[in-house]
């Protein structure tokens, strides 16, 4: 039921996370969308205010009556001349209930720690928030030797590590967890990307996707390595790694051993979960469930680092200032939530000591 009251409230937030997280994983297995969720306006919500996840449902309130539009369920319950059109309305959301419920099949999800969990809707902002995922991973065309291409595309972007388990690439299912915590997320190759200066502040948190197999062809390497050489803590990789996967299964030490000698920065930069995520998740769920504390240490990190002040102009001699410092646009729209994921399929760290929270 849409309200400003239900957009401000964390716990709703939550229990919208948790239930967008199951039609993401139905979406990612069968390559379908699934749109479960069935929006009913309490009262009036123009789409500005709304969040990135229920703006972006494709849903035509209008079919419900121009009142109910105007007014909100609760408008027209107050007024006894609304009888009908309320009657009207309810029974247009009723059919429209019980439509999705034929049609949609989504599956049950992993459960979900309810105090943990972030909201979907994120914190008050006076704008979108950026988050940008990158993938590095070779194409169909130009793959190491011997390596099978049932998991890749015409582009990095189409990479499939938990092939065949998810019909779709991972950047893709990345990107749709990344707006499922209120961002606006943009998905590009490394291998089209052009190294932002490092000595300018940061434009956007990112989260590097990394296949292992990337590092078998030497430029790519070697620009991974020239990547990781400029600290960037506003940058969090994630390593998906398929065990599944006959190749990778038997080629993981050499793999792992090369892409810690490319990228020694980023792979122990971070917290204990983005850590961990560097070492490899084994899984699309735990990839799900390890993503919104990487995307939020991302976003942290972000913040320490970006430009928050604005250039001071030159100081008028004798002169004192009284204008305060007033933060940036960017600065100001970012809010995190803290959030430990089940980290079952996810590699153990042995220099860990804070049992993945910290």
């Amino acid at each position: 039921l849409f309200s400003p009251r239900y957009f401000a409230s964390e716990m709703c937030g939550k229990e919208w996370y948790a239930f967008a997280q199951r039609a993401i994983y139905h979406q990612a297995k069968s390559n379908r969308p699934a749109e479960a969720i069935v929006p009913a306006l309490w009262v009036p919500m123009p789409p500005e205010q709304l969040p990135g996840p229920a703006e972006r449902l494709q849903f035509n309130h209008r079919a419900f009556g121009d009142r109910y539009v105007t007014d909100g369920l609760y408008g027209l319950i107050k007024l006894r001349i609304f009888a009908e059109e309320y009657e009207a309305a309810v029974y247009e959301l009723a059919k429209r209930i019980v439509s999705v419920a034929d049609t949609t099949r989504v599956g049950s999800g992993n459960p979900v720690d309810y105090r943990q969990a972030p909201s979907a809707f994120g914190k008050p902002s006076g704008g979108p928030r950026p988050m940008h995922v990158t993938v590095a991973a070779p194409t169909r065309h130009d793959l190491p030797q011997g390596r099978a291409s049932d998991y890749y595309g015409k582009q990095s972007q189409d990479w499939n590590p938990y092939h065949p388990d998810s019909a779709r690439p991972l950047a893709y299912v990345a990107q749709d967890l990344v707006r499922s915590l209120n961002y606006q997320a943009t998905v590009s190759s490394f291998d089209h990307e052009t190294p932002p200066d490092p000595n300018q502040p940061p434009t956007r948190p990112e989260i590097l996707l990394v296949d292992r197999w990337a590092l078998e062809d030497d430029d790519r390497r070697r620009r991974l390595a020239a990547f990781d050489a400029e600290p960037r803590p506003w940058v969090s990789v994630v390593v998906p790694w398929n065990r599944d996967d006959p190749q990778s299964r038997v080629s993981e030490a050499e793999l792992v051993e090369k892409l810690e000698e490319t990228m020694p920065h980023q792979m122990r930069q971070g917290r204990a979960a983005c850590r961990a995520a560097a070492r490899g998740v084994l899984s699309m769920e735990a990839f799900g469930q390890i993503l919104p504390q990487v995307v939020e240490s991302a976003a942290q990190e972000y913040l320490r680092h970006a430009e928050v002040f604005p250039p001071a102009a030159p100081p008028t001699p004798g002169a004192r200032s009284s204008e305060r410092p007033r933060l940036r646009g960017p600065m100001a729209e970012y809010g995190t939530t803290h959030y430990v994921p089940n980290t079952r399929d996810i590699a153990p760290d042995a220099e860990d000591t804070d049992d993945g929270q910290s």
